[in-house]
């Protein structure tokens, strides 16, 4: 069986799902049709950060209890092949065993917890499409199967496009999504080891809106998403000069509004390392235009456009303000029309940039410890 067709394959299973959720399932059943293995992890990812948000589908690796304990080594360790790499390499997908020569203990990921729980080799990938990483996925094979190989690889890496062009489109608005107004900004603290100390009821009112997925147990007598420790290590490791992204997220809750979280590192005396702060409050109507135009495939200048007409300016005055000519930007108009499916400049900002109504304030909710 050639690749393309073995990709078309998958693709068409895909392009059924209903969710985010569900894509991952019939993406992960499809491909396992083709190319066996054991366990795996699928995640979206924020397409600006790299960082996983929600949804996570964790296949056949127990509780996800070490879930928190992949994204510490993947974000804090030196590892072979961080997604981060490989969201900017020429081929977005590598095997473990294949880029370390068959010696995966090069990597600290396999040293301190994939080899002690009997995994053997990972291909992972990054899904992505015009430079933006929406999902991230690894695949595992335990002691006994064959590493994976080449045209594993190639084929992993040739879905990466086409799976990542079909995720962002559940990132498109729909009727009842928007930004919520419906209470303050929530805090967390983690001290300097990344163990959470402190909450304010604004965060547990947040928290009870996430969506299910991978948690880890924690002091406060809750657990925590594996989304908020990603971000919050993810600070720790611009702080420890790891990285220079930003350790920041977005979330849709299950009432299908939008959150943002975003952590930092404080210092202490003498510089010492301090306690980071997760900071979870609602999306800002212009952070969720962001990525809805990367949901629709616009690219900057259309994206600029689009900021342009929503600001009320003419064809003439975009013009002049982005010097090219009123024949370019009717152009550029029509590309975002068809893309995001609408006819006019009302629509346009509509879908773009106005403020939905805003849920009532809700209830304060108590959290009680998951067992």
């Amino acid at each position: 069986m050639t690749r393309p067709y073995r990709h078309a394959e998958i693709v068409s299973a895909a392009e059924r799902a209903t969710d985010a959720l569900d894509f991952f399932s019939r993406a992960s059943a499809g491909l396992r049709r083709l190319m066996p293995f054991d366990a795996a992890v699928w995640s979206a990812t924020d397409p600006e950060t790299g960082l996983v948000t929600a949804p996570m589908l964790v296949e056949n690796l127990g509780s996800g209890d070490g879930c928190a304990a992949y994204w510490e080594s993947e974000l804090l360790e030196e590892n072979v092949l961080p997604f981060r790499d490989l969201a900017r390499a020429a081929v977005p997908a590598a095997g473990l065993r294949a880029a370390t020569g068959d010696l995966p203990a090069r990597s600290a990921r396999f040293r301190h917890l994939l080899g002690d729980k009997g995994v053997d080799d990972e291909l992972r990938a990054v899904l992505r499409i015009g430079g933006r990483p929406w999902g991230s996925v690894s695949l595992f094979r335990m002691r006994g199967a064959p590493a994976f190989g080449p045209d594993e690889i190639a084929l992993l890496a040739d879905l990466s496009g086409p799976l990542a062009d079909r995720l962002r489109r559940f990132a498109s608005p729909r009727e009842s999504d928007g930004a919520s107004g419906a209470s303050a900004p929530g805090l967390l603290l983690f001290d300097e080891y990344g163990e959470a100390t402190s909450i304010n009821e604004e965060a547990r009112r947040h928290l009870a809106l996430l969506p299910d997925g991978p948690s880890t147990p924690s002091a406060l007598g809750l657990r925590l998403p594996i989304w908020l420790i990603g971000t919050a290590l993810q600070a720790r490791a611009i702080a420890q000069g790891r990285d220079r992204g930003s350790a920041r997220i977005r979330i849709r809750t299950l009432d299908r509004w939008w959150l943002t979280c975003r952590a930092s590192c404080l210092t202490g005396p003498g510089g010492r390392p301090g306690p980071t702060v997760l900071v979870i409050e609602p999306a800002a109507p212009a952070d969720l235009a962001v990525i809805v135009a990367q949901a629709y495939g616009l690219t900057p200048r259309e994206f600029e456009i689009a900021q342009l007409v929503a600001r009320g300016l003419p064809t003439s005055e975009i013009a002049a303000a982005l010097f090219i000519s009123p024949h370019t930007v009717r152009g550029h108009l029509k590309a975002v029309f068809g893309k995001a499916g609408i006819s006019s400049r009302g629509e346009l900002v509509a879908r773009l940039f106005a403020e939905r109504l805003q849920p009532p304030t809700p209830e304060p909710v108590a959290i009680s410890a998951k067992p």
